[in-house]
C-alpha cells in the first residue's frame, strides 16, 4: 500500500505506522484512531466514523499485505474502544473483516483477529446477540485450530460471549437452532467439545429454553457420546443427562414422536455407552409417552428383542432393555383390536427399509386411522391424536427374529410371548397373520429349548383354542397371500372298527369344548413334523403332547390324532405313534383325568380297537356310549 495515499481522515503518519511491521508502532497508530474516533463521537459525526471503519477494513484488514491486515485489525478494535456503548450501531462493518481474518493462512493474524473481536466483543456486550450466528460459526473453526495460541485466544472469546449469553434475556435460539445442528455433526474433537460446552450452558439459562429443539440435536449428541475422548464422551453424558431430566420434569412439552425413531437407531449401536443411554431414553419415554410410542413399536422391538439375549458382559442394557419390551407390551390394550383395518399384509419387498422410515422421520404405519374412545398422552406441541396399532410391522420383526438362526434363546422366547400376547389382546387382527405365523411356530417345535418350545406350545395351543378363529372360514383369503395349510377333511360316515351311530367331526364332539378351524390344522402338521423329524418324535414326542394336555383339551387331542391317523399311508409311523399316544395316556400324570373318564365311562365316548400291523389304536370317537371292547398292543 502507498504510505502517501491519502486516507484522511487518518494521517499519513497513521497509516505508516498501520502497515508497519512492528507491533508498537502499530500499537501507536491504534491510539491515535482510537483519540480521533472519540473526537469524531463527541461531535457525533457518524458520517466519519463510518469512513473511518470502511478505511480500516477495505485498505487494511482485507488488504493483500499481512502487516497491513494487522494494523486494519488493532485499528478496528481502536474504533470500537472509542466508540463504547454506542459501538453497537456499527457492530456489522466492526466484526465482518475481523471474521474473515479467521481464514488466514497466518496463525498469528488469526491470533490478533481472536485479540481485536476480544476487544470489540467486550465494548458492545449484548449488542453483539444479533450478530451472534456469525460470531459462533467463527468460534467453532478456531477451536478445532491447530495453533495453541489461536485455540487459547479463541477460548477467551468463547468465555466472554457465552458469559453475554448468560446474562441476557435476549438471546435469539430460533436462528441458533440450524446453525448448532449443523456444526454439531463435526468429527473433529476440539470442535465437538466447542459444541457440548455451548449446549451446556444453554441449558442452564432459565430463559432459553432448549429441550422444544432437543429433536434437532439429539442425534448429533448420541454420536458425539461415541467419541474417543473420555472427557467429550463424559460431558455428553452429563449433557444428555440433564436433558432427560427436563423432559421427567415437563413431559408435556416433550416431542416424544420426534425423537423416537432417533432413539430406535442408537438402541441398536455397537458402542455400549450410546447403546444404554439410548435404551435408557426409550425407558422413559415408554413410561412418560405411553400410546404415543405404539406406532414405532416394529423399530423398537428391532432395537430391544436382541438385547434380550446379552450375557453378563452387558448385564445393563439387557436389564433396561427388559423394562422397555415389558413397558411396550403394556401398551397394547384389547381396545387395539376394534378398530377395522383391512389394509393387506405387505411382502417383505413391500415393506420400506427401516432406514428409510427414520430417514422420513415416519412411524412403521401410514395409517393414521384413529381409535374411538382411546385416552392417549400427547405432548402439547403437538395435537392430540389417538394411537392406532397397526400389526403389519410388528409380525414382521417377531416373525424374522423367529426365522434367524443366529436369534439367542432369551430373544427367541420373548418373540414368543410377545405373539401369546398379541393373541389374547388383539385376537381379531392377529388371526389375519396366522397363515403367515403357523409354519414358524411349527418348525420352532425343533427348538433346542425346552423353554422355547413351552413358550411355542402355549401360541399354538391359544391359537387352536381362540374363539376369534373361527371367523376364519376356510374360504377367507388370508393375508399377505400366503399359501393356507392344506387341511384333510374330517371323516364322514362310519369309521372301522366304531359301534353305534357314525363318527361327526372333531368341532362338533358333545363330550368336549369346541376347538376352531385352527385345531385341526395343528395336529395334523404336528403329525406330519413328527413323521419327517423322527429324531423330534423320539426326544420330545411325549414331552410336546404331554404339555399340548396341559393347554387343550387332551380329549380333542387323543381324538383327533386318532381320526388323522386311522387315514396314515405310512403304517410304521402309525404304529410308532399309537405306542406313544398308549404310553402317554397309560403313564403320564397329564392325563389323570381322562385316563379316569376312561375307566369310569362318565362320559358318552365309545372305545374301538383297529387294527395297524398286528397293533390296535385307541381312539376316541364322538359318538353315543355304547359298549366296546378295549384291544391294548
Amino acid at each position: 500500500m502507498n504510505a502517501e495515499r491519502d486516507l484522511s481522515p487518518l494521517t499519513p503518519n497513521i497509516v505508516r505506522a498501520l502497515n508497519d511491521k512492528m507491533y508498537e508502532k502499530r500499537k501507536v497508530a491504534a491510539l491515535e484512531i482510537e483519540k480521533l474516533v472519540r473526537e469524531f463521537v463527541a461531535q457525533n459525526n457518524t458520517a466519519q466514523i463510518k469512513h473511518v471503519i470502511q478505511i480500516l477494513s477495505q485498505e487494511f484488514a482485507l488488504s493483500q499485505h499481512p502487516h497491513s491486515r494487522k494494523g486494519g485489525l488493532i485499528g478496528l478494535a481502536a474504533c470500537s474502544i472509542a466508540l463504547g456503548k454506542d459501538s453497537g450501531q456499527y457492530l456489522r462493518e466492526l466484526i465482518e473483516p475481523v471474521l474473515t481474518c479467521f481464514n488466514d493462512a497466518d496463525s498469528r493474524l488469526r491470533y490478533y483477529a481472536c485479540e481485536a473481536l476480544y476487544n470489540i466483543v467486550k465494548v458492545a456486550r449484548g449488542s453483539v446477540l444479533p450478530h451472534f450466528n456469525v460470531l459462533f460459526d467463527g468460534l467453532s473453526k478456531l477451536a478445532a485450530d491447530p495453533d495453541p495460541n489461536v485455540k487459547s485466544g479463541s477460548e477467551l472469546l468463547d468465555r466472554l460471549l457465552k458469559d453475554i449469553v448468560t446474562e441476557s434475556s435476549k438471546f435469539d435460539l430460533v436462528s441458533f437452532v440450524p446453525l448448532l445442528r449443523e456444526r454439531i455433526y463435526s468429527n473433529n474433537q476440539y470442535a465437538r467439545q466447542f459444541i457440548i460446552s455451548w449446549i451446556l450452558v444453554l441449558e442452564n439459562v432459565p430463559d432459553i429454553i432448549l429441550l422444544e429443539y432437543l429433536p434437532e440435536i439429539l442425534d448429533g449428541l448420541f454420536q458425539i457420546l461415541g467419541d474417543n475422548s473420555k472427557e467429550i464422551r463424559k460431558m455428553c453424558e452429563v449433557s444428555l443427562g440433564e436433558f432427560l431430566k427436563e423432559i421427567k420434569k415437563m413431559p408435556d412439552s416433550v416431542k416424544f414422536a420426534e425423537m423416537a425413531n432417533i432413539l430406535v437407531i442408537h438402541c441398536q449401536s455397537s458402542d455400549d455407552l450410546i447403546q444404554l443411554t439410548a435404551m435408557s431414553w426409550m425407558r422413559e419415554f415408554l413410561q412418560l409417552a405411553g400410546r404415543v410410542m405404539l406406532p414405532y413399536s416394529s423399530g423398537i422391538l428391532t432395537a430391544v428383542l436382541p438385547c434380550l439375549s446379552y450375557d453378563d458382559r452387558k448385564k445393563s442394557i439387557k436389564e433396561v432393555a427388559n423394562v422397555c419390551n415389558l413397558s411396550l407390551m403394556k401398551l397394547v390394550t384389547p381396545e387395539d383390536d376394534e378398530s377395522d383395518d383391512t389394509s393387506h399384509l405387505p411382502s417383505q419387498e413391500e415393506l420400506p427399509s427401516y432406514q428409510e422410515s427414520v430417514d422420513r422421520g415416519t412411524p412403521d404405519t401410514d395409517n393414521d386411522s384413529s381409535l374411538d374412545n382411546i385416552s392417549v398422552f400427547a405432548p402439547r406441541s403437538s395435537p392430540a391424536t389417538a394411537v392406532t396399532l397397526n400389526l403389519d410391522g410388528i409380525v414382521q420383526v417377531l416373525d424374522r427374529y423367529l426365522h434367524e438362526p443366529s436369534t439367542g434363546m432369551m430373544t427367541r422366547i420373548c418373540v414368543l410371548k410377545w405373539l401369546y400376547h398379541l393373541y389374547i389382546k388383539t385376537p381379531r387382527k392377529m388371526f389375519r397373520h396366522t397363515d403367515l405365523l403357523f409354519p414358524i411356530l411349527l418348525k420352532t417345535l425343533s427348538d433346542e429349548s425346552d423353554e422355547v418350545i413351552l413358550k411355542d406350545l402355549e401360541v399354538l395351543a391359544e391359537i387352536a383354542s381362540s374363539p376369534a378363529g373361527q371367523s376364519n372360514s376356510a374360504n377367507e383369503e388370508p393375508v399377505g397371500g400366503q399359501t393356507k395349510l392344506q387341511v384333510p377333511s374330517p371323516a364322514r360316515g362310519v369309521l372301522p372298527g366304531s359301534c353305534g351311530e357314525g363318527a361327526r367331526g372333531l368341532e362338533s364332539s358333545p363330550s368336549t369344548p369346541t376347538m376352531n378351524s385352527y385345531f385341526h390344522r395343528f395336529m395334523v402338521n404336528l403329525l406330519k413334523r413328527f413323521s419327517s423329524e423322527r429324531k423330534l418324535l423320539e426326544i420330545r414326542g411325549a414331552f410336546i403332547i404331554r404339555q399340548l394336555c396341559l393347554l387343550l383339551n387332551a380329549e380333542n387331542i387323543f381324538h383327533s390324532m386318532a381320526d388323522i391317523l386311522l387315514r396314515e399311508e405310512d403304517l410304521k409311523f402309525a404304529s410308532t405313534m399309537v405306542q406313544n399316544l398308549n404310553s402317554i395316556l397309560l403313564t403320564s400324570s397329564e392325563l389323570f383325568q381322562l385316563r379316569s373318564q376312561l375307566k369310569d365311562l362318565q362320559t358318552p365316548v365309545c372305545i374301538s380297537s383297529v387294527t395297524v400291523k398286528d397293533c390296535s389304536i385307541k381312539s376316541i370317537i364322538g359318538a353315543k356310549k355304547c359298549n366296546a371292547q378295549l384291544h391294548v398292543c
